[in-house]
């Protein structure tokens, strides 16, 4: 383990909010400023402890209850981060202003009668050494943590995809068309974007681990429905309620993974995160593809249900992880043990309202969406590459199936190309990780969030590469023969490469780039993403038969690279559009 650093802050009885009025010229002031040094010092002594470079206070926490806590009373605090060898955080001096371009005080600091009553709460925070906060874990343990989350990921995504290994007979067992069918992949990926909506929001007020299992439980239990299905109807809704129970695992992976990792020692485990839900659903058709082909679409859903099954039992294992949930349940302990109602966490005492949840869950996302450059052009890129992947999942059964007459475990195969570079991605991730905290030591420890954007503006040229040589690579540019096959197989390659390291980088810019709205902007980013990868199946198939391999690919290819100076845009204009922007850093 890496050693640690240590510093105690002594601090005064008295103080006293400055004027936070910013004159030009001037350097932004703390939230806290001391008028009077000649008084006694408080009987509460904070030591703050910091992992060595594991932990930067100046990069959003993915552990702070944003949906679920009165950002506007109570700010942010690092109470969830901090240390203290009391395991108390004086209240007052612990909040400060939402990181965006305005600089608002929050409204427990301004009001100094509010300010006078903060003065007398202590917040709860983990002490030295404290074996229930999830960061002092063993490493082996958080790396099972970690690979149960991606495995977990991995799972419902292949859920979704899955299906596509025996289409045909569905369709024949139904009567009817391949569009229909088709639903049934796009009803489960829109469960995917309306599920965590209301996930994250339970997760904040109860912790992760009851969503972790309860919804997982009811997905397993909805796929009995789609295996003994009498007529699509049953099939196509119990799929769209599979997707929307299916998203918790998609919902909790990357915030569980941040509980137990820092963010300066979370390369690799983000980089596994960020590679699941794109190499799930790659492996749906490879394995469907031979069960369907042997025993029938039937049993690729019952093999789809023992594969969840399995998961969320061990998913059952995973412990709550979430410092506000852990903390709050200290508090309620200590409250309770020394009758000292003063003892409380920031949730607890700026905890939102049902009204504010809402609007935070569901309104805030699409008035982002509308008024946040950074955020549209983002979520787009990421919703082109999500459907694009979806996209494969039709096409490659056109050129594979259809001109070169494979059966379906032969075209599942195919797909494994994609894993190929899902799997050099993941290697590559983790340098593109390290290279960031470069560029940040060489700034003073403070880094723009357009210094995550290199990794994007190097896996963009991939896509449009890949779908080309899809495209012109194909019959009947290249007729099938001998090893022709090689051609269109081999472009998952570059594809798979490009859209993990485009998600990664991506997703890491909107964290950054709106750290006091994390939430909303994540959640606006997961519906524009699951609205492109659930409308591409209906209309992928017909679009490679009307334009023909080689133009419906090219299609797609040009507006990937219609796409590609969005990277290269916002890496020079982005701190300019920021600093036009209410919610976005400063």
């Amino acid at each position: 383990m890496p050693h640690s650093e240590t510093s105690t802050i002594a601090v005064p009885d008295e103080a006293h909010h400055a004027d936070h009025t910013k004159h030009e010229g001037e350097t932004r002031p703390g939230h806290i400023t001391f008028t009077d040094s000649t008084r006694a010092p408080r009987d509460l002594t904070l030591t703050r402890t910091r992992t060595h470079e594991s932990h930067d206070d100046t990069r959003p926490d993915l552990s702070f209850p944003f949906g679920t806590t009165d950002l506007n009373r109570g700010g942010f605090t690092n109470e969830y981060r901090a240390v203290s060898e009391t395991g108390y955080l004086p209240a007052d001096l612990a909040l400060r202003p939402v990181p965006s371009h305005v600089y608002r005080l929050p409204q427990a600091l301004a009001d100094p009668e509010k300010a006078r009553e903060l003065k007398q709460m202590k917040l709860v925070t983990w002490k030295e050494g404290d074996p229930e906060d999830p960061r002092n874990w063993s490493n082996l343990y958080r790396w099972y943590i970690t690979a149960v989350c991606a495995i977990a990921v991995v799972q419902v995504a292949f859920a979704s995809a899955v299906i596509t290994g025996d289409f045909r007979d569905i369709e024949q067992e139904f009567h009817v068309g391949e569009v229909v069918t088709a639903l049934s992949v796009s009803l489960m990926v829109c469960g995917f974007g309306i599920g965590p909506l209301c996930w994250s929001p339970l997760s904040e007020l109860y912790g992760r681990r009851p969503i972790w299992i309860i919804p997982s439980v009811i997905y397993v239990i909805f796929n009995i429905p789609c295996a003994v299905a009498k007529n699509i109807q049953t099939l196509l809704i119990c799929r769209f309620f599979c997707g929307i129970f299916a998203s918790a695992p998609l919902t909790l992976a990357g915030g569980t993974i941040s509980d137990v990792w820092d963010n300066n020692e979370r390369g690799l485990a983000i980089a596994l995160f960020a590679a699941a839900p794109y190499g799930g659903p790659v492996l749906g058709p490879i394995v469907g593809g031979f069960v369907g082909e042997t025993v029938g679409w039937r049993w690729i859903l019952w093999v789809n249900m023992i594969f969840a099954g399995v998961v969320t039992a061990f998913t059952m294992t995973i412990p709550e992880t979430f410092a506000p949930a852990l903390l709050r349940r200290r508090a309620q302990r200590l409250r309770e043990e020394t009758g000292d109602p003063t003892i409380t966490t920031e949730q607890e005492l700026f905890k939102a309202s049902l009204s504010q949840i809402i609007t935070e869950t569901l309104l805030r996302p699409f008035q982002m969406i509308l008024t946040e450059p950074i955020l549209l052009l983002m979520s787009l890129y990421i919703a082109l590459i999500y459907g694009l992947l979806y996209a494969f999942f039709f096409s490659f059964p056109v050129v594979f199936g259809e001109d070169y007459a494979w059966n379906d475990g032969m075209v599942g195969l195919t797909f494994c190309s994609v894993l190929i570079g899902v799997a050099i991605a993941i290697f590559v991730t983790p340098r593109i990780e390290r290279d960031y905290l470069r560029r940040a030591a060489e700034k003073g420890g403070r880094a723009d969030p357009e210094d995550r954007l290199p990794g994007m503006m190097i896996g963009c040229w991939f896509v449009p590469i890949s779908l080309f040589i899809f495209g012109w690579t194909s019959p009947p540019a290249v007729l099938p023969g001998g090893g022709n096959w090689v051609g269109p197989v081999s472009s998952g390659i570059p594809f798979g490469f490009g859209m993990v390291i485009i998600y990664f980088s991506a997703n890491a810019y909107l964290i950054d780039a709106f750290p006091g709205y994390v939430a909303s902007a994540l959640a606006a980013k997961t519906v524009i993403r699951s609205g492109s990868g659930a409308a591409m199946p209906l209309f992928i198939t017909a679009m490679y038969h009307n334009l023909g391999n080689g133009w419906a690919a090219s299609t797609w290819a040009f507006i990937s690279l219609a796409m590609i100076p969005i990277p290269f845009l916002f890496y020079r204009y982005g701190k300019s559009i920021r600093a036009r922007s209410k919610r976005a850093a400063a």
